[in-house]
């Protein structure tokens, strides 16, 4: 056929090729100008295939986007339980364990709780949170700075199986040993302050800054708590505990030269245990 037979310009063809027109074009002629604006509804692309559990079908009027369930982050319930209600270590332990508020639970291997004589101790000491070696047993301070504990306490007289009874402000390993954060101290506070409650030593003996500065309240740094007494008093215990603190034995490691203010310390509690109160 002719190009001077043709129905339409061969140029305006040309034009509607370019445009990307492919639908058949009626010989009436139309106003593109005057389409309708249903034609330009954005549709989305098609989504990842939805869980099974997830509704999948639209109910009528509604689009998919609206049916479909929003996708949440699994969170942890920050609402801990009441520890004032354990009437015993037992039942302590049981509400830790089944406490999930803090994350650090979901990366540890054990929940370490706490070790020693629990009946009749003279002194409790309090830690930051348990090492690797703690995790992996679920026993405070039994790695190398537990060792160095251990010589620490029998230097004045003082063991586990006699007279003292050991714990941590965190029951559950940071991961990487990394400090603990000011949130993760605040969410285990009650479950130490209720096990201080339980044990009512003689002594309380706090390690290393961060436990003096959760239990104390306070933001002076460890060289100042450590040169004098404190009382420490919390829900459940009839009177306020004499309290000192004392280099955490970790810290020691690192810094040996540090070990004779250490040794100072305890001659200081071996005093105020020999004499039934700080002197």
């Amino acid at each position: 056929m002719s190009r001077d037979k043709e129905p339409f310009p061969y140029e305006a063809l040309s034009l509607q090729a370019l445009w990307g027109l492919d639908e058949s074009l009626s010989l009436t002629p139309q106003d593109k100008r005057t389409f309708q604006k249903e034609a330009f509804v954005f549709r989305a692309p098609q989504t990842q295939t939805p869980p099974p559990t997830a509704r999948t079908s639209a109910p009528l009027g509604e689009t998919p986007h609206q049916a479909m369930p929003l996708r949440t982050v699994p969170s942890f319930s920050t609402k801990a339980p009441d520890p004032s209600k354990a009437a015993t270590l037992e039942e302590l332990r049981a509400l830790m364990e089944a406490f999930d508020g803090c994350e650090l639970k979901q990366t540890a291997t054990h929940t370490v709780f706490g070790m020693g004589n629990a009946r009749t101790p003279d002194v409790m000491c309090v830690g930051e949170a348990p090492g690797a070696d703690e995790d992996r047993q679920g026993l405070p301070f039994v790695g190398v700075s537990g060792q160095l504990l251990d010589k620490m306490l029998a230097a004045i007289g003082l063991t586990r199986q006699k007279n003292v009874y050991i714990s941590n402000i965190i029951p559950w390993r940071p991961p990487g040993n990394r400090q603990p954060s000011p949130l993760e101290t605040s969410l285990c506070l009650p479950f130490i302050q209720r096990h201080i409650a339980l044990i009512k030593p003689r002594f309380l003996v706090l390690l290393g800054g961060t436990a003096a500065k959760t239990l104390l309240q306070t933001k002076e740094g460890i060289m100042t708590l450590r040169t004098r007494w404190h009382s420490y008093a919390c829900p459940g215990l009839e009177a306020p505990i004499p309290t000192c603190v004392l280099f955490h034995p970790a810290y020691l490691l690192r810094s040996p030269g540090q070990k004779r203010l250490a040794w100072l310390d305890l001659l200081k509690l071996q005093e105020a245990l020999a004499a039934g109160a700080p002197q």
